[in-house]
């Protein structure tokens, strides 16, 4: 059964996050049944990550075994052709060996999260970013950011049905930089790591936005770190301005 690495951008507001369930519409739920549609049996993707409910995302990546040989332009076409009108494209699609796993040979994942501050209500943007009144201290912040990078036990971060059997973790990487938009600023935070604990970038983002609004310091996020202990943790952001936004594998199959 030749093997496809797909590369897939969806808007996940209508969807029940990314794994298949039973009785709710979900992203892999859709893509699995385009697939019947090529193919007519009962077909099962994996993906390098499962993103909650309301997650976005720009660069998920999957596998998915056919019966048949199949150029991967006519599958994309056809998938795309199958999902529409769904909010879900493929992107990239290609033949890759049969030992090959989107979740397991993955290196690293990169997470966007965009944060837009104004006062007037979202409009081309609504069920894309979460926003907040009031402009954020943007040194403060990345001043909280930097105690989180290197290897740390993450307890604090992660949400308290996490399967993962570990709360260990190195962050890589977080940048926060700031871009003007019409009345107001979008903040976007950009998170790196070989792998992250279940809501571990929104638990992150949503006290790194305490600090930037002043109710903490950056010296708590410190502390709450130390703490171990998923009280210690700020506020955990809504779901709707986080996009998995990349895959990095020791040789880009969609190259």
């Amino acid at each position: 059964m030749p093997r496809y690495a797909l590369k897939i951008e969806y808007n996940g507001a209508p969807y029940s996050g990314w794994q298949r369930q039973k009785e709710e519409t979900t992203v892999q739920g859709t893509i699995e049944a385009a697939l019947a549609k090529l193919e007519p049996r009962t077909h099962q993707i994996a993906a390098a990550g499962r993103t909650d409910a309301g997650v976005h995302a720009l660069g998920q990546v999957a596998h998915a075994d056919m019966d048949q040989d199949w150029t991967p332009f006519r599958l994309s076409e056809a998938l795309n052709y199958h999902l529409s009108p769904a909010p879900i494209a493929i992107t990239g699609c290609a033949q890759v060996a049969d030992d090959w796993h989107a979740r397991f040979g993955a290196l690293e994942r990169r997470y966007l999260f965009r944060l837009l501050s104004r006062r007037a209500p979202a409009v081309h943007d609504k069920g894309l970013v979460w926003q907040v009144k009031n402009k954020l201290d943007i040194n403060a912040m990345r001043q909280g950011a930097a105690q989180l990078i290197g290897k740390h036990d993450f307890t604090t971060f992660r949400s308290t049905i996490c399967q993962a059997e570990s709360p260990v973790k190195t962050l890589d990487e977080i940048t926060i930089t700031e871009h003007e938009v019409a009345a107001g600023m979008e903040y976007r935070f950009q998170l790196r790591a070989r792998s992250f604990l279940h809501n571990q970038v929104r638990s992150i983002v949503g006290t790194l936005e305490r600090v930037g609004a002043g109710s903490w310091t950056p010296e708590d996020v410190t502390k709450a770190l130390a703490a171990r202990a998923r009280a210690a943790c700020g506020p955990v952001c809504p779901p709707q301005g986080l996009y998995l936004e990349s895959v990095l594998y020791p040789e880009n199959p969609f190259v």
